[in-house]
């Protein structure tokens, strides 16, 4: 039952759009709301803040795959690990991100 449970949620925050993962979490209290009503009152509860959180992870990896990608390849492990390590730094050029302030703004 857990993983199915994990399996739904997935199916919403891993939705394409808003209206997408709102008709998802709808679809989870439906199936779920009898067993387990908190969980879809937190998701409703805190929605803001998850397609937030998720919009600025998703946007900090892209920025990683593509400066990696622009780079080809690198001459050693140590390269790539300042690459990560430095690349927030410009990335938060662009606007401040939960990776690099380590909090919800």
């Amino acid at each position: 039952m857990r993983k199915q449970i994990a399996a739904d949620l997935k199916q919403i925050y891993q939705s394409a759009t808003v209206d997408e993962a709102e008709q998802r979490l709808t679809e989870f209290e439906t199936q779920w709301n009898d067993t387990y009503p908190p969980i879809a009152q937190i998701w409703r509860r805190n929605w803001n803040r998850i397609i937030y959180t998720t919009n600025a992870i998703e946007s900090v990896n892209m920025s990683l795959r593509k400066i990696t990608k622009n780079r080809g390849s690198f001459p050693s492990d140590e390269a790539l690990s300042k690459l990560f390590y430095l690349a927030p730094m410009n990335i938060s050029k662009n606007g401040p991100c939960l990776y690099m302030t380590g909090k919800l703004l």
